[in-house]
């Protein structure tokens, strides 16, 4: 799952540099690398993803007690830990902390991981406990997306997997989680001690270290502030796209959770953001606005669910959802599909806009 990018570049004629941004200097309009070098420019497109935010909870993530798979190296990390608990397998507990605001692989690796241990015939011997902030399940940070409520908590049963809502962890320890329950109304509600032989639990997200604390740029969280046109509107050459990008959460809840920012989504903020600057560099002032529309496959490993929102965020023109062996099936093309669009450097093919067309699916708003 892992590309190298250089030569994919090179045939575009795009220059690649690979190194880290210490600091952003939207001022100056140059960015600092980490060798002390700067690299100006005239357009600037921050496409950073976030800072994980482990250390916000004692004992979270990979240098704590929990397993990730927020990062590439995170998931080879949890895979070979995977293949170590098999061997002699506990409880399991999965999930997504107070904060989190991508709450769809929290499923996928629920689901997927209850999938693995039945075609091993270990399943009986494993206990498993999702535990999310989210307020109910299937509200996925979006208040839900069609029946995703009935669709997961069903699923959950049918597989005996517990769960708790409106959670927040309050620290972990080797082998013991202690999470403190909440009411809808955002009172306490009962405190637990939850035993655990694996876990993996989403965190919260927050801006790059390079990014925290420039004003106009970002908000407090470190996430770049963006108009309708995916520009900052204090530095106006600066673009931004992705999860770095700040969206308020849809609802308040009990316990806080985030905004996700999905696939599709993201590339519909890709597609304006390269319409505009190039209306820009004709003299005009920006003019296309993204969708935010999300397509979403979620695998369980036989099976799974799909759900279509569009735009992602509330009120909705369109919502869908549906399950079944064909999304599981679905993923895994999706995933070659992706994958050599990755390698190849093709952004949008065209039998794919068209193919998305003919289902009222667009990357850009219609213009009035």
């Amino acid at each position: 799952i892992k590309v190298e990018l250089a030569p994919v570049f090179k045939k575009k004629k795009i220059t690649f540099i690979q190194n880290k941004v210490v600091k952003f200097k939207p001022a100056e309009n140059k960015v600092e690398l980490a060798d002390g070098s700067h690299v100006d420019y005239d357009y600037l497109i921050i496409a950073t993803g976030p800072k994980l935010a482990f250390e916000e909870i004692p004992g979270l993530g990979p240098n704590g007690h929990t397993q990730s798979v927020c990062h590439v190296d995170h998931a080879g990390e949890s895979g070979q830990f995977w293949d170590g608990f098999v061997k002699e397998p506990g409880p399991i507990i999965i999930g997504a902390v107070q904060g989190a605001s991508c709450f769809g692989p929290a499923y996928e690796y629920l689901f997927i991981a209850e999938t693995d241990l039945r075609k091993r015939g270990i399943r009986d011997k494993v206990k498993m406990t999702y535990v999310t902030s989210e307020p109910y399940i299937g509200h996925l940070g979006l208040g839900g997306v069609g029946d995703t409520r009935g669709m997961l908590e069903r699923e959950l049963r049918n597989k005996h997997i517990n769960w708790i809502c409106n959670a927040k962890v309050d620290k972990i320890e080797a082998g013991m989680m202690f999470v403190t329950e909440f009411d809808e109304n955002g009172q306490e509600k009962k405190k637990h001690e939850l035993p655990f032989k694996h876990s993996m639990m989403l965190p919260a997200f927050k801006g790059v270290d390079g990014l925290m604390g420039i004003e106009g740029l970002v908000n407090p969280r470190g996430f770049v502030i963006v108009d309708e046109h995916q520009r900052n509107p204090t530095f106006k050459n600066v673009y931004s796209i992705g999860v770095c990008i700040a969206i308020p959460p849809l609802e308040q809840t009990p316990v806080p959770t985030g905004t996700p920012k999905t696939g599709y989504m993201i590339e519909s903020m890709v597609t304006a953001t390269a319409h505009n600057i190039r209306e820009e560099l004709d003299g005009k002032e920006p003019s296309h606005n993204p969708t935010w529309n999300a397509l979403c496959l979620a695998d369980f490993g036989d099976k799974g669910v799909a759900f279509l929102a569009m735009p992602q965020i509330p009120p909705r023109n369109v919502q869908w959802a549906s399950e079944g062996r064909w999304v599981h099936l679905a993923k895994i093309a999706y995933e070659k599909y992706f994958m050599r669009k990755v390698r190849k450097g093709i952004s949008e093919p065209g039998y794919e806009k068209y193919t998305l067309k003919m289902m009222g699916i667009f990357r850009i708003k219609k213009k009035a």
